[in-house]
C-alpha cells in the first residue's frame, strides 16, 4: 500500500511540474519619471559660539562660560524661545608650542575653551538680526547657516504627481514605438524614499554682523520607477 501511495504522489508531482514551469511574468514597460517643485525655506538653523584662551584650563573655562552666558541671555532677549537653541559642542583643549632650546619638544602654553550653540529660527526673516545679536553679545564664531523646509515631504506631493505623469509619457512613447498598447501600472516605487524633513538647502559660512542674507528658494525633486503592463493583443 505504501508503494502505491508513493508512486501516486510522484506521478502527481510530475504532472504539476510542467504547469509550474510555464508560469511567466506578464510583459511590462519599465521607466522612471521625475517631478520638481520650487519652494522658499521656512526654517533656518544658525551655528555660532564663543572661543576663549587663557593660561590655565580653569581660566579658559570660566571666561568661556561667562561669555557664553551673555550670548544665551541676548538670544532670549531677542525673543528666541529656549527650546529653539541648544549647546551643540563644548570643548577644552591645551595649546602647544615648541619649547625653546629643545628642538622637537612641545610644551603646553595655554588652554582654549569653546562652546557652540545651534539656533533654530522659525522665521527666516530673522536670520540677519540673530547674527547681529550673536556677534554684538560676544560670539566670535559663526559656523554657518542652513536654510531648510519643515514640510518637505508634503510639499513634494505635487512633484510626485508630475513624476507619475512623466513616467506615463515616456512609457506611451516606448509602447507606440514597439507597436503595443500600454496597460495599467503594476508597480510604483519612489527612488530614494522621497525627501527628508527637514531638508537642508545650502550652507553659508563665515557670516559677519549685518551681513546681507539671501534665502532664495530651492528645487525639490522626486524620481519614481513605474512598470506598466502591456495589454495583450486581440
Amino acid at each position: 500500500m505504501k508503494h502505491h501511495l508513493y508512486f501516486a504522489a510522484l506521478a502527481g508531482a510530475l504532472v504539476a511540474a510542467p504547469a509550474l514551469a510555464q508560469v511567466v511574468p506578464p510583459p511590462t514597460i519599465s521607466v522612471s519619471g521625475e517631478g520638481t517643485v520650487s519652494v522658499p525655506p521656512d526654517l533656518a538653523v544658525i551655528d555660532g559660539g564663543v572661543t576663549t584662551e587663557a593660561k590655565t584650563a580653569r581660566e579658559a573655562s570660566e571666561a568661556n562660560n561667562a561669555a557664553m552666558g551673555k550670548v544665551l541671555l541676548a538670544l532670549k532677549g531677542a525673543g528666541i524661545d529656549e527650546k529653539d537653541f541648544q549647546t551643540s559642542r563644548l570643548s577644552l583643549q591645551p595649546q602647544y608650542a615648541q619649547a625653546p632650546n629643545r628642538p622637537g619638544t612641545n610644551v603646553v602654553t595655554g588652554y582654549r575653551a569653546s562652546n557652540r550653540v545651534t539656533i533654530r529660527l522659525r522665521d527666516v526673516a530673522k536670520v540677519a538680526s540673530t547674527i547681529d545679536t550673536l556677534v554684538s553679545s560676544g560670539a566670535n564664531e559663526i559656523g554657518g547657516i542652513n536654510f531648510m523646509v519643515a514640510q518637505a515631504s508634503k510639499l513634494l506631493d505635487d512633484a510626485r504627481e508630475q513624476a507619475i505623469a512623466d513616467a506615463r509619457r515616456k512609457a506611451e512613447i516606448y509602447a507606440k514605438a514597439a507597436g503595443v498598447t500600454l496597460g495599467a501600472p503594476v508597480s510604483i516605487s519612489e527612488d530614494g524614499g522621497g525627501a527628508p524633513a527637514p531638508m537642508a538647502f545650502r550652507k553659508m559660512a563665515g557670516m559677519a554682523a549685518s551681513a546681507p542674507v539671501a534665502q532664495g528658494e530651492e528645487t525639490l525633486r522626486v524620481t519614481v520607477s513605474v512598470a506598466w503592463a502591456i495589454k495583450p493583443t486581440q
